[in-house]
């Protein structure tokens, strides 16, 4: 059975994935407003693909430029978020080079960062700023990597020297908060011994981590969203930065006990 489920999700989302991908090529390449909606869809029926039901409290800002600051369990997260709204992830630069997932971050417009270059970082913060600025959401896992599910890494507030940047004079960025919490699999909750088999982390492989996802069953994912924080060009980033993290433990906490 778990070899069929694996069987079944592979030629389902290669075929999605094929039928799709050179559609979102194209609408990148005409600047088309589709280049946007495509990819909610996408992740949606992925994550359908995948047994993942996704349950939003609160909601996304409508205000723009918009980053979103989010805590960071799994390479799921990206289906997850991306299915709610139209937005792009900053990713580490390795992902770009991933197969067929490197290809699926550029067609999302994700903007890599290569933390082995310090100098590499004005250069990242310029280009977060400038799509920010156009009017893009963002969205920055501002722990810098994943965790094991049970608790939250201290957020790293470097890059949301970005949306300062993006502020510029008497402007303003919003910094919205947000949390994902995994609850249930196959209908069950899922204890703290269990989150580790969720999460993706530590130097575990990409494709077993997917096949244990795909035969373990169903998850039921929530994502939670904060109110905003109003970010202007003389707020102290490593303020937004200690809020936004405590109001993601504080939602984490209610999803958990609710």
């Amino acid at each position: 059975m778990r070899k069929l489920k694996i069987a079944g999700f592979t030629a389902a989302f290669a075929s999605l994935t094929l039928a799709l991908l050179p559609v979102q090529w194209l609408a990148l390449r005409g600047n088309l407003k589709l280049s946007h909606r495509l990819p909610v869809r996408y992740h949606r029926l992925v994550c359908r693909l995948l047994g993942i039901r996704v349950r939003v409290h609160g909601n996304p800002a409508t205000e723009r430029p918009l980053l979103l600051v989010a805590n960071h369990v799994s390479w799921t997260d990206i289906m997850v978020l991306g299915g709610v709204l139209p937005l792009s992830f900053i990713a580490k630069s390795e992902v770009a080079k991933w197969p067929v997932f490197g290809t699926l971050a550029r067609l999302q417009r994700t903007v890599f960062v290569d933390r082995t270059r310090r100098s590499a970082t004005g250069a990242t913060t310029k280009e977060v700023a400038e799509r920010l600025s156009s009017g893009d959401a963002i969205v920055l896992f501002a722990e810098g990597t994943t965790g094991d599910g049970n608790r939250i890494l201290p957020f790293r507030s470097p890059l949301l020297g970005a949306a300062k940047e993006a502020a510029g004079g008497d402007g303003t960025v919003f910094v919205q908060p947000v949390a994902l919490a995994y609850l249930r699999r196959n209908g069950l909750p899922l204890h703290r011994r269990d989150k580790p088999a969720v999460a993706w982390y530590g130097d575990m492989d990409l494709i077993p981590h997917l096949a244990g996802i795909v035969a373990g069953g169903g998850l039921d994912v929530a994502v939670a969203f904060g109110e905003p924080i109003l970010f202007g060009a003389g707020t102290d980033r490593k303020e937004v930065t200690r809020r936004a993290e405590a109001e993601v433990r504080r939602m984490l906490t209610e999803l958990r006990r609710a």
